[in-house]
């Protein structure tokens, strides 16, 4: 069965032929400081020409120095979200265009809220 699965996904890669795929490094460091963030969560979505976010995420998490990747993502949009206990939520929109993509993402903690309750 898990044969099969690869022989249908190395058929569609030849298939495809024309289209272009690149390797995505991330490297997610805590902001200022740039110390490692371990255990982060990288979500990766597809975003179609419209701007409008597709199906079909992928959510890596990040080692203990704070890195992690992907082999073989097709060129286009992408929106990378990274999420991390103790930080702000991290969202941005990048188009890979390149055989090789290197992410170095800072969070920050989170800021202290205003209120004009008591």
């Amino acid at each position: 069965m898990a044969f099969a699965a690869i022989c249908a996904a190395l058929v569609a890669t030849a298939a495809a032929g024309d289209k272009k795929y690149s390797n995505l490094h991330f490297s997610i460091v805590r902001a200022g400081k740039k110390v490692p963030i371990r255990n982060a969560s990288v979500v990766i979505h597809p975003v179609n020409k419209h701007g409008e976010q597709e199906k079909g995420a992928l959510e890596l998490k990040t080692d203990g120095e704070g890195k992690t990747g992907i082999d073989g993502i097709r060129y286009g949009k992408l929106r990378v979200q990274v999420i991390a206990k103790g930080y702000q939520t991290f969202g941005e929109d990048f188009e890979i265009s390149e055989p090789e993509k290197e992410f170095v993402i800072e969070l920050k903690r989170p800021q202290d809220q205003v209120t004009i309750y008591k």
